[in-house]
């Protein structure tokens, strides 16, 4: 059964402190409902997105919250999977539109991130990682070891890593609702301040607000673009779990199942959005999702083959790097982004990738008409 995505929405991402969360989950229903031109009566049942409004905000129960904002009150419940929360909501909304349930749904993700100082901001994230485990480590820590894995196996640079995010950021330039709209040199990048070695601050996603959502639907329509496959893999919760460091499990379990699904390869995939919550999380992607073989994927990058001109156009929206991370919006606002490219025609196949933690979740959707 092929989902129709039938009206999608992202709000600006950004620093966003004139705009509560109760505004940017508005904001995004009724954009969506819009955009979609359906009626909202019909809308069955609404799917919410979010990680950790109950630290950020003190508020929990967020469907009721998205419930009450639409017509008829239809039922509602809140998914978190960490940074992957968006695309496992998309994965429960279609699971529940393929069952027959349902025939129309809504999903929203939003985070309301920059109201709390950094401190508890790295505090209320760090909860994605083992708890017991991993007991004092942050992501960006967490990331860097798998970074120094992958540039002690396969000789991934500095340069490359860097690569990354100037080709992340020129990208968001085109990308109205992006964080940033600003160009950095490999120079900048690779001397910005230190945060985990080698990782530094400019290698680093940024603490955003913001919000998307999408409107699926089995109905038949015409011109709008298609989930036509989709796939979640899972790996440990903590690294030392983990039989390597140099790939993600999980990614690769996904995309191996929707690639399945979608009846396509790797090779025909021509824009993918991708979850860079790091350089090297980019890096690791396009290898794992089987664009690039192993060890192959930080040339690729400094070689220009991942963005306009090149074998395949990675991130165009700017990615988590560029565009922004509002952790429980992510994965809907990478659809969203990719759905709107493939209706107007710049893209027939695309992917999108969202990550949960330091790779313990992983969910994949292929888009296409």
């Amino acid at each position: 059964m092929k989902i129709n995505i039938a009206g999608h929405y992202i709000t600006k991402i950004g620093e966003l402190w004139d705009k509560s969360l109760r505004d940017l989950l508005k904001e995004a229903i009724d954009g969506a409902i819009e955009n979609s031109q359906i009626s909202p009566k019909t809308i069955d049942a609404v799917f919410v997105s979010n990680k950790a409004a109950g630290s950020f905000e003190n508020q929990l129960h967020l469907g009721a919250l998205a419930s009450q904002m639409m017509k008829g009150n239809p039922p509602a419940m809140r998914i978190e999977g960490a940074c992957a929360s968006g695309g496992i909501a998309v994965v429960a909304a279609q699971m529940a539109l393929m069952s027959g349930q349902y025939k129309t749904v809504l999903v929203v993700g939003v985070e309301k991130m920059t109201d709390v100082d950094s401190n508890q901001t790295t505090q209320i994230l760090s909860a994605a990682a083992d708890y017991k485990t991993e007991r004092g480590s942050t992501f960006p820590g967490l990331y860097a070891m798998l970074a120094q894995a992958h540039m002690r196996e396969f000789g991934t640079t500095r340069v490359d890593l860097s690569a990354v995010a100037q080709k992340n950021h020129v990208h968001a330039l085109d990308n109205p609702n992006a964080h940033f709209h600003k160009k950095f040199s490999l120079e900048q990048i690779s001397e910005s301040m230190l945060v985990a070695d080698p990782l530094r601050l400019l290698d680093c996603s940024p603490i955003s607000d913001g919000a998307a959502a999408l409107v699926l639907t089995t109905r038949n329509l015409k011109n709008k673009a298609k989930i036509l496959g989709f796939g979640q893999g899972q790996d440990s919760l903590d690294l030392v779990g983990r039989k390597k460091l140099t790939e993600l499990k999980a990614t690769k379990v996904a995309a191996q199942k929707a690639y399945l699904q979608a009846k396509i390869k790797a090779k025909q995939i021509e824009v993918a959005e991708v979850h860079d919550c790091f350089t090297i999380a980019e890096i690791m992607a396009i290898e794992d999702l089987g664009f690039f073989s192993k060890g192959k994927g930080g040339k690729a990058t400094t070689a220009g083959k991942t963005t306009y001109g090149g074998k395949i156009v990675i991130n165009p929206s700017g990615g988590l790097k560029a565009s922004g991370h509002p952790v429980g919006a992510t994965g809907i606002k990478q659809i969203a982004y990719l759905a709107k490219l493939i209706e107007k025609g710049e893209f027939k196949l695309g992917l999108t990738h969202n990550v949960g933690g330091s790779g313990a979740t992983a969910v994949v959707h292929i888009l296409g008409k």
